[in-house]
């Protein structure tokens, strides 16, 4: 999907699998992501997703 293929170009591997939530790796950073099998996720969970990861806004819309 394309937020996990978006979250790789900001150096995340993943997604992994380990109960209830996939989640992706950045160091010592571990972010739960959307289930990667829905096709979209609403403005507002990506919104907290890109702020625990550490992605501003303009970040996130210039490296597509």
């Amino acid at each position: 999907n394309e937020l996990v293929r978006r979250l790789r170009k900001f150096g995340f591997d993943g997604p992994y699998q380990q109960g209830k939530h996939p989640y992706m790796v950045r160091g010592s950073l571990v972010l739960t992501v959307a289930n990667p099998h829905k096709k979209e996720i609403g403005v507002d969970l990506l919104t907290r997703i890109l702020k625990q990861a550490g992605v501003s806004r303009k970040n996130w819309l210039m490296k597509k």
